[in-house]
């Protein structure tokens, strides 16, 4: 009783419990735990150190990496389970347990993240991220397209070669008016500006194939009422795609860049959209500048 006794006493810190309610469910590395608690390094490996010790957990070492594994007696377990609800963070430690062991499986991604990096370090004629991104807006169905957030519209101006319609909506009327006239002396037909806001945005209910956010999510005072707005404007079967800046701490982006959220986490952009009611809900980190303050990308996209 002693060893049990001693044991509740070290798991009724709040952040060793949800180290232990994780581990139940799967084998896990540090920064794996990091990238779910929000965590540092130093903290959590203080953490499981502490459990490792009372023998509640064990490591397995591969290469340099180890991964942790619960050890603890399932009748203790089964009285830290019955805490769960004492403990508000672990809906979302499900949730981000999930989306940390999908990213595992996701090969593929870091293949093609490094390739992406190689793609313009030797100078190959005729070759260029331009000429990709023609390429593929040529293969783009023709659809009803609403930039929402477009700024001067440079990417509605691109992806109007292809669609059927664009339709850009900012909150500046400088920037509406100065995408206007661009439209206009480039003569396309098929793009139209609007002054509009996020989060109450000036077109009709299940009108569009695609919303499209770029660069955009950060400055919505309410981003998740931003993304019901495209939800709304999306025709059923259509789709949204967000390019945002992941989480990160550089706090001079408000000033510099008027930016009211400093990014989102893969997790938050999908609580998003499923929140809106998008479904088959995919989120990625795109790409990672190698510049400080080495700002990434992530991509979320869904159906209606």
């Amino acid at each position: 009783m002693a060893s049990i006794l001693k044991s509740l006493r070290l798991a009724a810190d709040p952040n060793r419990l949800r180290l232990l309610l994780l581990l139940e469910h799967e084998e896990l590395s540090v920064a794996e735990l990091q990238e779910i608690l929000a965590k540092g390094q130093s903290q959590i490996s203080t953490h499981l150190a502490q459990l490792k010790q009372a023998g509640l957990v064990d490591d397995r070492r591969t290469g340099k990496n180890a991964f942790y594994r619960l050890k603890a007696p399932a009748e203790l377990m089964r009285l830290l389970r019955q805490a769960i609800h004492e403990v508000p963070e672990a809906e979302h430690d499900r949730e981000a347990l999930r989306l940390v062991l999908r990213k595992r499986q996701d090969k593929m991604r870091r293949y093609f993240d490094e390739l992406a990096g190689k793609f313009g370090r030797q100078y190959v004629p005729g070759r260029s991220w331009k000429g990709v991104a023609e390429a593929l807006l040529k293969l783009m169905p023709p659809m009803v397209i609403a930039d929402l957030g477009a700024g001067e519209g440079t990417i509605a101006q691109l992806m109007a070669q292809r669609a059927k319609k664009v339709i850009a909506i900012d909150n500046s009327e400088k920037m509406v008016e100065f995408g206007a006239e661009l439209a206009k002396k480039h003569a396309i037909a098929n793009l139209e500006y609007r002054l509009g806001d996020l989060e109450d945005v000036p077109i009709r209910a299940a009108t569009v194939d695609l919303a499209f956010l770029s660069q955009a999510l950060h400055h919505a005072a309410h981003p998740e009422r931003a993304i019901a707005e495209a939800y709304r404007i999306v025709k059923p079967g259509g789709r949204i795609a967000v390019l945002d800046l992941n989480r990160h701490h550089f706090e001079e982006a408000r000033e510099m860049y008027a930016d009211l959220w400093l990014g989102f986490t893969e997790l938050e952009l999908e609580k998003y959209l499923k929140g809106a009611g998008f479904r088959n809900v995919e989120t990625a980190v795109v790409y990672r500048e190698t510049e400080a303050p080495h700002f990434e990308t992530v991509l979320g996209t869904g159906e209606k």
